[in-house]
């Protein structure tokens, strides 16, 4: 099994799970016992300021706090782009890492160039994630740095698509309800 870290997992027009539709997940951890990863399109109305104030040196205070996934809710997640790769808790991939759980926001401000913050994560037991993608269920693309801090998460799905070519240009015209259409 070749591990996804790092790697885009683009959810598939025939993925309808409404927790993963139309969503981009970034795989942050891939090995034999599972996968862990996060959404990174799905903007809740919380706030910064109201979840993580202690983070407000390093997030500005009225971002968004971004739906992570279905996967404890009540679990605060923060992905930052690293100047000081040291910093980071563990990477993820290339710059970008989690924060340190008892993030010092005030000193970890010049060794972060940007950072965000999730609620919750999507989790895969050991082979799940195989068989999703087995199934078609997920397309997979490389990640850049720019996809974890999209300025407008919204429209990363069809972007990213757009970007990987072909036959995927097209899917990302597709309309959000093809009923409608």
């Amino acid at each position: 099994m070749q591990s996804l870290q790092g790697s885009l997992l683009i959810a598939g027009p025939g993925l309808i799970d409404p927790n993963f539709r139309r969503t981009v997940v970034l795989v942050a951890e891939h090995g034999p016992e599972g996968a862990m990863g996060l959404v990174l399109n799905r903007p809740s109305a919380l706030i910064v300021a109201d979840v993580v104030p202690h983070l407000t040196d390093l997030v500005p205070a009225d971002d968004p706090v971004w739906f992570g996934g279905p996967v404890d809710g009540d679990a605060v997640v923060a992905v930052g782009d690293f100047e000081d790769l040291d910093e980071a808790a563990a990477l993820i991939v290339g710059s970008v890492g989690f924060l340190p759980a008892e993030a010092d926001a005030t000193r970890l401000a010049g060794a972060v160039r940007s950072a965000r913050v999730y609620a919750g994560y999507a989790g895969w037991s050991g082979g799940q994630l195989e068989a999703e993608l087995a199934e078609d269920s997920w397309i997979v693309e490389p990640s850049r740095p720019e996809d974890v801090f999209y300025a407008d998460g919204t429209d990363l799905w069809s972007g990213v698509l757009r970007r990987k070519g072909g036959r995927f240009r097209l899917l990302a015209t597709m309309p959000d309800d093809p009923s409608l259409n």
